[in-house]
């Protein structure tokens, strides 16, 4: 319940062609200058924060020009460490989610299977796989490479990284999955049913194409995970992605640690902005092709329709 005042400012604003809010009281005189002072006290905290972070970093002769010029003038530092670094990271990245995602989906598409056999492996698979930390996943498939495999050390670390990310990404897209499909109304599959679909039918045909717009967003959250968490293969398992060049680049330019690091997570952000930005066209073009491609069954289709018995009118 709205309170008196908020019931008549939001009269006032009906009044005046404004919509009107009933889901929060609207700030008094009095709330509005707490907000703001409020808000000057948390701008004034961090702007003290930034101006501590840069003078300690100035005073540690860090902000100099001359450890950031080599990022802008030596091409060897991108030849040599950057992007094959940054190529590493994408390749990880991308095989990962190639094997992560439709092995998320059958596991998913497993947990609601009307089979005890199979709903009950799939969801050991899942609880299992995540409830280990991926670093964890990571050291025990390099492990195993290196004592039941021929691979080669030079390329270990990858199928590692790339072993560990499918385990734990995979049990988490699975729930994502199957929580998605739980999502949809339950007369979608009545509907099917009272056609003659079988489960896989439903399933294929109806269930997880409707799904899919609802999942993308927590899609593409664990993949922005999935490559961020290449970084953990080049801290532990000497995998040459990004965050791993930083040592060598910093020791060999300066000990310009603090640049290597912003530089390095600037093409982060890029990576993940990239993503995210394909994965929002994406969404946006299956939003409009749901609403472009429906078939509407009109008044006078209804009328044109036969009945059993009976021959089709003209």
């Amino acid at each position: 319940m709205t309170s008196g005042p908020a019931r008549r400012a939001s009269g006032k604003r009906a009044a005046k062609g404004e919509p009107a809010t009933v889901l929060y009281d609207v700030p008094g005189p009095r709330a509005r200058r707490r907000n703001l002072l409020w808000t000057v006290l948390f701008l004034a905290a961090l702007g003290a924060v930034v101006w501590w972070v840069i003078d300690g970093l100035a005073a540690k002769n860090q902000l100099e020009a001359v450890k950031w010029e080599p990022f802008l003038t030596d091409p060897r530092v991108w030849e040599t460490y950057l992007l094959p670094a940054l190529k590493n990271t994408v390749v990880a990245a991308a095989l990962a989610m190639v094997l992560a995602l439709p092995l998320g989906a059958l596991l998913g598409i497993g947990r609601l299977s009307d089979h005890r056999t199979v709903r009950a492996t799939a969801g050991t698979v899942v609880e299992f796989f995540r409830a280990i930390p991926v670093l964890i996943l990571m050291l025990f498939a390099n492990a195993a490479y290196a004592e039941f495999t021929d691979i080669s050390p030079e390329t270990r670390p990858l199928y590692a990284v790339v072993t560990g990310l499918v385990l734990y990404n995979a049990s988490v897209l699975a729930e994502v999955v199957r929580a998605g499909i739980l999502a949809l109304p339950a007369g979608q599959t009545d509907a099917a049913k009272a056609i003659g679909m079988r489960k896989g039918q439903t399933m294929t045909y109806v269930l997880l194409p409707q799904s899919v717009t609802a999942m993308l967003p927590a899609l593409v959250s664990q993949l922005v995970v999935i490559v961020k968490d290449t970084a953990l293969g080049g801290a532990m398992l000497g995998f040459s992605e990004l965050l791993a060049s930083v040592r060598p680049m910093s020791a060999n330019y300066g000990a310009n640690t603090i640049a290597c690091f912003t530089v390095v997570a600037v093409l982060f952000v890029l990576l993940n902005l990239a993503l995210t930005t394909v994965a929002n066209r994406l969404e946006r073009r299956l939003r409009r092709g749901k609403r472009s491609t429906g078939a509407v069954v009109t008044a006078e289709a209804v009328d044109d329709l036969a009945t059993p018995g009976e021959p089709p009118k003209p």
